[in-house]
């Protein structure tokens, strides 16, 4: 008999997000044990609440959500509870009154990637000689309550209060993608004349950035006028810190699959999981790009 798994992921925004789908569904095969029902929500969490309850009349083993953001679930995941399905969150987090709703949460530690770009600006501006330096920044935000978003602006945070002489100009959200990354961009560039660091909530934001930097007849990455440190890692990042034009990305590991799998694994031989499982990240700073890029495997 074949595990079935609904997964209700977020959509398909930013190249880490493939990634994450690609991880799941190449894990959870028929040649595995597994059938995967696979929903993409598009960015709404309308639709991942639909695809839940849809799950649920399937009468589905495990259900597996990205949520699009953390409120609003409690009614939904009760209904899976009734049902005796276990619910498994991937990447984002949920905030939950009763945190029996789910069963445990695979992820990054959004509030560490957050801190660890700040921690590397710290060192990077000393290593130029700029430690003291009023350093102006603005962040592109990924979508406004997702958790990544969430943990990621407050460890950044964290360290912008450590340094008085970092001054934080604007946040706005480029929701996740390229093309909303390079219009909030283009209007940073418009309202600040002196921008000295660009925080990317994601790669494709930081992709988006560089192209209004570069129209706007400025430069950036390690030989340019602005800094720019993004999150996720992605291959892609790698080929851009290489071009010159990105200072550092901030890995998260999209490869959820086969943890996961353990995960469903040990439920099904009756074992207990740990609540919260981090997986494995590293900063990546642009002078070790080419040491690693051969190695990415999204």
């Amino acid at each position: 008999d074949l595990i079935v798994v609904g997964y209700a992921q977020v959509g398909a925004e930013s190249d880490w997000r493939t990634a994450n789908t690609e991880s799941f569904k190449s894990t959870f095969t028929e040649e595995n044990g597994y059938k995967l029902i696979f929903d993409d929500a598009q960015q709404k969490q309308e639709n991942q609440i639909k695809a839940i309850r849809s799950f649920i009349q399937q009468d589905v083993d495990y259900i597996v959500v990205a949520p699009v953001v953390e409120t609003g679930w409690e009614t939904v995941l009760q209904e899976a509870k009734e049902a005796g399905i276990p619910v498994i969150l991937s990447d984002r987090q949920m905030d939950l009154s009763d945190d029996s709703l789910y069963t445990c949460w695979v992820g990054g530690n959004f509030v560490k990637e957050g801190e660890d770009a700040g921690d590397w600006l710290a060192q990077y501006l000393e290593s130029k000689g700029k430690g003291e330096e009023d350093v102006n920044i603005v962040t592109l935000q990924g979508t406004i309550g997702a958790s990544a978003q969430v943990g990621r602006t407050e460890g950044f945070g964290n360290k912008l209060k450590e340094h008085s002489n970092w001054h934080m100009l604007d946040m706005q959200t480029g929701e996740f993608t390229q093309a909303k990354g390079q219009e909030v961009m283009e209007s940073f560039l418009k309202s600040y004349d002196d921008i000295d660091v660009v925080i990317a909530e994601n790669d494709n934001m930081a992709f988006g950035a560089i192209d209004a930097i570069k129209a706007a007849g400025k430069t950036c990455g390690p030989d340019g006028d602005i800094t720019i440190i993004s999150f996720d890692a992605v291959k892609a990042a790698f080929e851009a810190m290489i071009a010159g034009d990105l200072n550092c990305a901030v890995e998260c590991n999209p490869l959820h699959g086969p943890r996961v799998e353990e995960i469903i694994q040990k439920l099904e031989a009756g074992e207990e999981v740990e609540k919260i499982q981090y997986v494995d990240e590293s900063v990546f700073p642009a002078d070790t790009a080419a040491d690693f890029i051969d190695g990415r495997a999204y």
